[in-house]
């Protein structure tokens, strides 16, 4: 099933979860308990990533992404990343989706990393995606970012590169995440007026620890509103309560959004059943 048709039903939010591959050091079917528990809470699609910074084989990312839809029934999205990967490599990894019935990719850019020198065939996201609408039969999705990329020169260039990415194939959009939910609303003003209308998901991360979410707002620049700021520093040293604040701060974000017409949620599970089943459970009947 495309996920591009799952947004054609406005009567109702899309409601997809994230997930990631275990490290290389860790057999895939470490991943595999969580993945039925997450899996049994039956949302639209299960996208799963390419590998922490950019790294790791994409046949990791294809077999559980094939598990996921072949083995526990729910539809599936595999990351893919160029950044490192020539126009071999991405001609390979496409075949190996379409052997595993995989009809659907986030393109990404992917993360530079230290000491790896690279590829050149694709420098943006928007070039990979240009170069899978080629190939044909896959539905795309793209990255978006409420606050900004933090390396677009600024929000103009930032949504000017996003247009980009939808010219060349992109159907709908993923976005980052982010914490403060008027950042959403003035993107998707800045999108509109941009004449980018393709749906567009809000992507949403329950912080679960302290360290968790001080890697990732370093990782994607995410800015901190007070309020939540104020339930990180009340419950920091008190690791449940800091768990279930985040749970509900994640269900206050989400409530909100529906009720201001969404698209759609993607919310980052981190791998973490508990999480994903207290946060549906709040919100199912909204959907």
């Amino acid at each position: 099933m495309k996920i591009t048709s799952l947004f054609e039903n406005k009567s109702r939010t899309v409601f997809s979860f994230e997930v990631f591959p275990p490290k290389k050091t860790s057999p895939i079917e470490s991943v595999y308990g969580k993945l039925e528990e997450i899996c049994a809470l039956k949302p639209d699609f299960i996208s799963v990533t390419y590998g922490a910074g950019g790294t790791g084989g994409h046949s990791r990312t294809c077999e559980i992404a094939s598990k996921i839809k072949h083995g526990f029934g729910v539809e599936s999205v595999a990351h893919l990343t160029c950044v490192n990967s020539s126009r071999a490599d991405i001609d390979a990894t496409l075949e190996d989706f379409r052997k595993n019935g995989i009809e659907n990719i986030l393109a990404l850019r992917g993360d530079f990393v230290d000491g790896v020198e690279p590829k050149h065939d694709f420098r943006y996201a928007s070039e990979l995606c240009g170069y899978i609408a080629q190939k044909g039969g896959f539905d795309i999705a793209g990255a978006c970012y409420p606050e900004g990329h933090v390396e677009a020169k600024d929000e103009v260039a930032d949504i000017l590169n996003l247009k980009k990415k939808v010219d060349a194939g992109a159907t709908h959009l993923i976005s980052q995440l982010f914490f403060d939910n008027a950042s959403y609303y003035r993107f998707i003003e800045r999108m509109r007026i941009a004449e980018i209308s393709v749906p567009v998901e809000a992507g949403i991360m329950p912080v679960t620890n302290k360290a968790q979410i001080e890697r990732m707002v370093s990782l994607c620049g995410a800015s901190l509103p007070s309020k939540f700021t104020k339930v990180m520093q009340r419950y920091e040293s008190r690791p449940e309560a800091l768990r279930d604040a985040g749970i509900a701060y994640a269900v206050e974000q989400i409530v909100d959004l529906i009720a201001n017409g969404v698209d759609g949620i993607h919310l980052y599970t981190m791998n973490n059943p508990y999480v994903a089943r207290r946060i549906t459970e709040a919100v199912y009947k909204l959907l």
